[in-house]
């Protein structure tokens, strides 16, 4: 049982929320003002759709669990192919249990291979088209639940229409493609974009880029705000135009650890002065936890409950998901709390208590 300003589908209520067996069973109070009491604030569990560091994945989502997260998808790096067999089918097994103590895994974000290689950003130098029967292979092997493509390679479209049929999410990124690209992606079914203004093809007033696609069309993109990998002021513009911009970490296996060098894939990275880069300084992954992240959108000026929406509902929304990511009786009790200096105090994933924080 918890008592406090619960967010709930329809807003906040000071009242009691109540679980047993990993499920929601009743939620009591009455309409509130959080800025009227001093009550702690109790928020969906977060869910992050786009953490790295999958070769760990145990010790991943019980740090990140640690930091408010209850579900995540984990999230591949580019490489050769018989190497991200494995590890997509090792990824595979791991979402079909939960470790205790950790996030919930609901699939893969297979985030590669078939980007541009001339937009690789932090991936390896692995890129390739994509060729059906390898798609629908990885498919079989795991619960592919997102994919990152670069729209402007030949042959592509097709696989974004497959893809979609399927019930994939295919977001746009790594990609040197036009505005024209990317709506026509859009056209054959692509959903979002990923990590939005970083490895794309900027917004110019006379050739918009991915980037104006996106603000000019999309319901759903991420966004990485450890204001590192985009200015606060270019997260305001993203959330004037897309509805549901939701927040990822894009977290490597250097998240809670102290500075030093760490591995990205096959990638060496150096985690200093808050951020992960490869040795030319270009930004690879970030250290972001969905905690710091609420407080970070906090900070630039958004009110809690629309902080709270795009750490954990509209990501569920964007997967189909309708019994996370949100407050109400029936669904998954994956509850955060906060005390009012927005200190993560607790977090429960399917009911259990994450006693344990970094």
């Amino acid at each position: 049982m918890l008592t406090g300003n619960i967010l709930t589908t329809d807003g906040w209520i000071n009242g009691t929320l109540e679980f047993e067996n990993g499920r929601i069973t009743a939620l009591t109070g009455e309409r509130a003002d959080p800025a009227k009491n001093d009550a702690p604030y109790i928020l969906p569990g977060f869910i992050d759709l786009h953490v790295h560091g999958g070769d760990a994945i145990e010790a991943i989502t019980r740090t990140h669990a640690c930091h408010g997260t209850t579900s995540l998808l984990a999230t591949t790096m580019t490489a050769p192919r018989d190497e991200l067999m494995a590890v997509v089918e090792n990824l595979g097994h791991n979402a079909r249990t939960r470790t205790p103590g950790g996030a919930r895994v609901l699939g893969v974000h297979l985030e590669g291979p078939y980007i541009n290689p001339g937009k690789l950003g932090a991936q390896p130098d692995a890129a390739v088209s994509a060729v059906m029967d390898e798609v629908l292979k990885y498919l079989s092997i795991a619960p592919i639940r997102v994919v990152t493509l670069a729209p402007e390679i030949a042959g592509h479209m097709e696989i974004i229409s497959e893809m979609a049929a399927r019930g994939v999410r295919v977001q746009l990124s790594h990609s040197l493609g036009t505005y024209d690209d990317a709506i026509a992606a859009l056209k054959h079914g692509a959903f979002g974009f990923t990590h939005l203004f970083n490895a794309m093809s900027p917004l110019h007033h006379r050739n918009p880029g991915l980037v104006g696609a996106a603000l000019a069309h999309a319901e759903y993109a991420e966004i990485i705000p450890d204001l590192l990998h985009v200015h606060p002021g270019a997260i305001r513009t993203a959330l004037r135009a897309i509805p549901r911009l939701y927040v990822v970490t894009d977290s490597t296996s250097a998240t809670g650890m102290p500075d030093g060098e760490y591995r990205l894939g096959s990638q060496h990275v150096t985690k200093c002065l808050g951020g992960v880069r490869l040795a030319d300084g270009t930004l690879a992954g970030s250290t972001l936890t969905m905690d710091q992240a609420l407080r970070n959108l906090v900070s630039i000026g958004l009110p809690v409950d629309d902080v709270s929406n795009r750490l954990s509902r509209y990501a569920a929304d964007y997967l189909g998901i309708e019994d996370r990511g949100r407050i109400a009786r029936g669904a998954w009790a994956d509850v955060v709390v906060f005390d009012r200096e927005l200190a993560l105090t607790a977090t429960y994933v399917e009911g259990e208590a994450i006693v344990e924080y970094a």
